[in-house]
């Protein structure tokens, strides 16, 4: 058995870099992304909120399956040759409905700091940029990082789903492998993975926790 779970490994790590790819590029971008929409939809300009609201009510309404159909097949014009690439797609799709999501979170963190805390950074003469930098978004993080953590977690299951478009991600080189050779081996190789990861981010979490536990 040790010898047929080795000769999984290359599939299996290729796989794994396809999914770890998405993961930390999803974050990159929907991170600060969201932060964005955040701001912008507590913002008093009527129609960027409006815009920003049916951004997120199509975000979190629709499943991200279907979002990533749609990017894929429903972006690209290819009656007149234009076509997006299978990765292109499916991190539109990833950074545009985790970015929803972060923004919520973001907003319910940003509304959840006491009111005087603007008043006395306009007191001590810091612009509205200095304020959220230094104050407002330190107090933030502190908060929403309970909810930030489960969505992180949530997003490395998440990735699985991009094999609708044909990427060959981990859980995608496993499937394969099982039915290849009539075993359930390569799916608990697979769990296994997706497990440590999810581990080693509850981890870092935990310690980031810690980093901010003097907001307290």
């Amino acid at each position: 058995m040790t010898d047929y779970i080795i000769s999984l490994l290359p599939a299996m790590l290729s796989g794994l870099q396809v999914t770890l790819e998405i993961f930390f590029l999803t974050l990159i971008f929907s991170i600060p992304l969201g932060i964005l929409v955040a701001v912008g939809r507590l913002s008093k300009i009527k129609p960027l909120v409006a815009v920003i609201k049916f951004y997120i009510w199509v975000m979190r309404g629709t499943p991200l399956l279907l979002q990533l159909v749609f990017i894929y097949f429903g972006l690209g014009l290819p009656t007149v040759g234009i076509k997006l690439d299978r990765f292109t797609a499916a991190m539109i799709a990833f950074i545009l409905n985790y970015a929803a999501y972060f923004a919520e979170i973001f907003r319910g963190g940003i509304e959840s700091i006491d009111k005087g805390q603007y008043d006395a950074a306009k007191v001590l003469g810091f612009s509205q940029v200095q304020t959220f930098t230094r104050i407002i978004l330190p107090q933030m993080v502190k908060i929403v990082l309970p909810s930030v953590g489960n969505e992180v977690i949530t997003l490395v299951k998440d990735t699985a789903l991009v094999y609708i478009v044909g990427l060959g991600e981990l859980l995608r080189e496993g499937r394969i492998a099982s039915n290849r050779d009539s075993s359930l081996i390569p799916l608990v190789v697979v769990a296994a993975f997706y497990l440590a990861l999810t581990a080693i981010l509850t981890k870092i979490f935990q310690k980031i926790e810690k980093r901010f536990a003097y907001y307290q």
